[in-house]
């Protein structure tokens, strides 16, 4: 391995280390702030942690750290080695800092109201594990334990984890005795799920069309010269009616959608039209989607 390869891992290394650590500082400032001052329980281990802190006033982030032991042994076996130590930093960092901005600095709650805790809490959560995901590392907890289904399974991220935390935050209703609860727990796992996904995938949601038509010329020129964009002409054949055609098949903005789908109602309303939405677009006319 020459000097320059070396110094390119070096540096995302580094780069992934300095992620972490972001990714857990708005992780510990998210619990301090919003999570642990209203008890919201955002399900898995954290949640546990949280339930027990109520009741018996023990630290959130050394419960998690503790809990977390097993957790982190599977995800080292299922995800390999590499993604243990990075995880096992993500992991003991942001417990410590959880309590480090709960229990010595004693950071006042940002907000007496449990509905805006639980969406900010949410953003919060979100942004930093999907931060430290970009890393190819973990907290621990469920967020381990989605990665783990999501390689099994092929769920994304963000919906795997909301499957297996919604169990324990349906239980912290039958913990505090309340129905709110679990319904503000509920908030905070489907805000902090979503901004994962978007972190991962990418907030930029280009629509992807298929365009099957026997007017596929006059398609081709709107989209090139009024749309302004690119695309590809496939060979196709019809199955049904054995005709060889073209399908064409283009990336534009959401804004531009209404637009050709009414210019192709208006040309050929028997066309064939498939629309789907797409996240990750890099190329000439797109911002790039795929984080480093």
């Amino acid at each position: 391995m020459n000097a320059n390869i070396r110094r390119m891992l070096a540096w995302k290394e580094a780069r992934d280390m300095a992620k972490i650590v972001l990714g857990s500082l708005i992780m510990g400032l998210g619990y301090a702030l919003f999570l642990i001052p209203h008890h919201l329980v955002p399900g898995g281990v954290s949640g546990i942690a949280i339930i027990l802190n109520y009741f018996f006033n023990l630290p959130v982030g050394i419960l998690i750290l503790v809990f977390n032991i097993p957790v982190f042994a599977l995800g080292v076996r299922v995800m390999g080695s590499r993604y243990g130590v990075k995880s096992l930093v993500g992991m003991v960092l942001s417990s410590l800092l959880i309590d480090f901005f709960y229990e010595i600095l004693k950071l006042p709650s940002a907000t007496d109201n449990p509905l805006l805790a639980a969406i900010y809490s949410g953003v919060c959560i979100g942004v930093g594990l999907g931060i430290i995901f970009r890393s190819k590392a973990s907290t621990g907890g469920t967020d381990t334990l989605g990665q783990v289904l999501s390689k099994w399974t092929g769920m994304t991220v963000g919906m795997a984890i909301m499957a297996v935390d919604f169990v324990i935050i349906s239980a912290s209703g039958l913990s505090f005795r309340s129905w709110e609860a679990p319904l503000y727990g509920y908030i905070v796992l489907y805000i902090s799920t979503w901004v994962i996904d978007r972190i991962l995938e990418g907030w930029n949601h280009s629509k992807m069309v298929f365009i099957n038509s026997s007017k596929g010329r006059q398609i081709e020129e709107f989209i090139l010269f009024t749309l302004n964009r690119g695309g590809t002409a496939l060979k196709s054949r019809s199955m049904y009616l054995k005709r060889d055609r073209e399908l064409l098949m283009s990336v534009i903005h959401r804004k531009q959608i209404s637009e050709l789908r009414e210019f192709v109602k208006e040309i050929d309303p028997e066309a064939f039209v498939v629309i789907s939405d797409t996240y990750a677009v890099l190329g000439k006319g797109f911002r790039s989607q795929l984080m480093s």
